[in-house]
């Protein structure tokens, strides 16, 4: 398999890395790519598991011929669900699929190379604060973050002449001439209320010096960087559509 495992990550911050990168390509798979994926997941093909690999690439693969593998293997015969399921509930259960698979290798990382107890807990507790594949995928992480803010009504953000974008640049699009102090005002509201917001396709936080952008129908943020957008794209963008959104077919 190309992009497959050639070193074996040692430290809790090596693993942890490797759990990053596979799991950012599995993201990528279910969220940007998942025109791609969907049409490689073919039911009338053999068994197919989904790998994420530590440089951030994803493939869909039959699984390892060796017995046992190197690693543990993916979920089998993702594919076969493909057309008995809405879309969505498909995408949801690779994710959940997938989010245990991350686990498996990660903890198998870590007997193999004798972790103790503190170093389990130490790796557990890195992996905890970044949301799973499925909490990205169904838009979970998001809702969670909106339980948690204390902003009455968040989407009140969408009328700003500046919401559909995020980051340094958003100062181009702020049309409302307030005052410097004024408008340094807002941004720290809007660094306040956005902080937790966490990207639609690699589910990592937001950040002020970053460029992001919302999607106008299933309203998820993104990096620009993530869905290849750039602030000046975005200034001639009426309705932006995130690739998810956008590659949503009609089903019967």
């Amino acid at each position: 398999m190309d992009g497959g495992p050639q070193y074996n990550p040692r430290t809790v911050e090596e693993v942890f890395r490797d759990f990053k990168g596979r799991r950012a390509g599995m993201i990528k798979a279910l969220t940007t790519d998942v025109e791609e994926f969907y049409q490689q997941c073919d039911p009338e093909k053999e068994n197919l598991c989904l790998y994420g690999f530590p440089n951030e690439l994803w493939e869909v693969n039959l699984p390892a011929e060796e017995v046992p593998p190197e690693l543990p293997e993916p979920a089998l015969g993702i594919n076969f669900a493909r057309d008995g399921m809405q879309e969505k509930d498909w995408l949801s259960l690779v994710a959940v699929h997938s989010d245990a698979w991350l686990l498996a290798v990660a903890f198998y990382f870590g007997a193999r190379f004798g972790f103790d107890k503190a170093d389990r807990k130490r790796l557990f507790n890195m992996i905890n604060d970044l949301p799973t594949i499925f909490e990205v995928v169904t838009g979970a992480a998001k809702k969670q973050v909106k339980e948690k803010s204390s902003v009455s009504n968040h989407s009140s953000n969408k009328s700003k002449s500046n919401s559909k974008v995020r980051g340094s640049e958003s100062a181009k699009y702020s049309k409302g001439g307030q005052p410097k102090d004024e408008e340094e005002g807002l941004d720290e509201v809007d660094e306040e209320e956005h902080g937790d917001t966490l990207c639609g396709a690699c589910g990592e936080n937001y950040a002020s010096d970053e460029f992001w952008i919302c999607c106008d129908i299933c309203e998820k943020w993104f990096h620009g960087k993530c869905v290849k957008i750039t602030p000046a794209r975005a200034e001639h963008i009426k309705q932006y559509k995130c690739p998810s959104c956008s590659n949503k077919r009609a089903r019967p």
